[in-house]
């Protein structure tokens, strides 16, 4: 999922205030543990975008669900509840994941590739990033079976596209314009 302007504000400001009272991992597993409950859990999304179920009542459910948390991870969503934005909670612990991964020095690589990558490509992509970035790198591997071959290399703001069907497209448009 992309990140809205509004969760990633969020995530860096949670992340300053983390690093800050020296909890940054503490609170990244927190945020671990929230991507993948809602991930798993459509009944939770839709409770938090409904606009009939009231804000006490998300907020003692989220609090419920998540509980042990950091009080970090704690006032994020006390202060969504109160900003009415808990639907963004998903989003701002994605992007929290990824800034603080990029303030450990690591990076995340996004290869959507039709299949899923070999333990040996996989090696060879990670090695490439590696060289490239100069950063520690965590490879996804994300199937899209669109793009019939080749991979689509994401790294952060970059986007290297050298599937099939981006160069179909590509020698279509060169016909279309002939």
């Amino acid at each position: 999922m992309a990140g809205s302007r509004a969760a990633i504000r969020y995530a860096k400001a949670v992340l300053a205030l983390a690093q800050d009272q020296k909890a940054g991992a503490a609170v990244a597993k927190d945020m671990d543990g929230i991507v993948k409950t809602m991930t798993n859990s459509k009944e939770l999304r839709s409770m938090l975008s409904s606009p009939i179920v009231k804000p006490e009542t998300k907020k003692s459910a989220l609090h419920e669900i998540f509980t042990g948390m950091n009080a970090v991870s704690d006032g994020l969503i006390d202060a969504l509840i109160a900003n009415k934005r808990i639907n963004l909670l998903d989003n701002i612990a994605e992007q929290y994941a990824i800034l603080f991964d990029e303030s450990q020095g690591k990076q995340l690589a996004v290869v959507t590739t039709a299949i899923p990558l070999t333990d040996e490509l996989r090696s060879k992509v990670l090695a490439k990033v590696n060289d490239l970035t100069k950063n520690e790198v965590i490879i996804e591997n994300k199937i899209d079976e669109s793009i019939i071959g080749g991979f689509i290399l994401r790294l952060g703001d970059l986007q290297y596209n050298a599937s099939i069907a981006n160069q179909l497209n590509n020698l279509k448009r060169s016909f279309s314009q002939n």
